[in-house]
């Protein structure tokens, strides 16, 4: 397990968020570091994401050197290129695509693909894969994940979908054997983020790395 992926896995919740607002962006990127957790997922979902990515790396690395940014929903290679150049610590997919995998490797960045069945969970590890990503989470459910792990007892899963900050959803998939979950909307309320009460973002994610670290 190399040292970015123990980070990773360490963490144990990583954010998933993406805005049009890059004012936004940086405030939920700050809210989540006051709030304890040192990485966080970026997302490719809008038109936006490349120039605001940017922008959150340079003050990330200036203000919270220990975070990890990674930039998410990442298709192809010209894509992990653009992000990777931008500041990207680690590369995440919504499927498992091999280029992707083989650049990532070639530049030296962790890469994580989407998976939801066995086979792709087996060739995302073929093709160098060292966490790979369970998704979309909500569809296969944590017995997908404990199914996985009897038969690739030593593959490190992160779980993105269907995941929430409480006892019952963080039990269920940690117990079944993820090594770390993304979460999004879940983890950032909307109300909250309209009213820019950064606060209380801030107080909902040291609320669910308590829960974390309970377990």
């Amino acid at each position: 397990m190399n040292t970015l992926q123990t980070k990773l896995t360490q963490s144990g919740i990583i954010p998933v968020f993406s805005h049009l607002d890059v004012e936004v962006s940086l405030a939920i990127v700050r809210a989540c570091y006051d709030g304890g957790l040192r990485a966080f997922e970026y997302t490719n979902r809008n038109a936006q994401a490349l120039d605001n990515f940017r922008q959150v790396a340079e003050v990330a690395k200036r203000d919270m050197p220990d975070m990890l940014l990674g930039a998410g929903t990442i298709w192809d290679v010209p894509m992990a290129e653009t992000f990777a150049a931008a500041g990207a610590d680690f590369i995440v997919s919504p499927i498992m695509n091999p280029a992707v995998g083989a650049w990532c490797r070639e530049n030296n960045l962790l890469w994580s693909p989407g998976c939801m069945t066995v086979t792709e969970v087996f060739q995302a590890r073929q093709q160098g894969a060292e966490l790979v990503k369970v998704f979309p989470g909500e569809v296969v459910g944590p017995a997908f994940v404990r199914s996985v792990k009897s038969v690739m007892p030593d593959v490190q899963l992160m779980v993105t979908g269907g995941v929430e900050p409480t006892v019952e959803s963080l039990k269920a998939w940690f117990g079944a054997g993820v090594s770390c979950v993304g979460m999004g909307s879940q983890l950032f309320n909307k109300q909250a983020i309209a009213e820019k009460n950064w606060a209380t973002i801030q107080q909902t994610v040291a609320q669910a790395i308590a829960l974390f670290k309970s377990l």
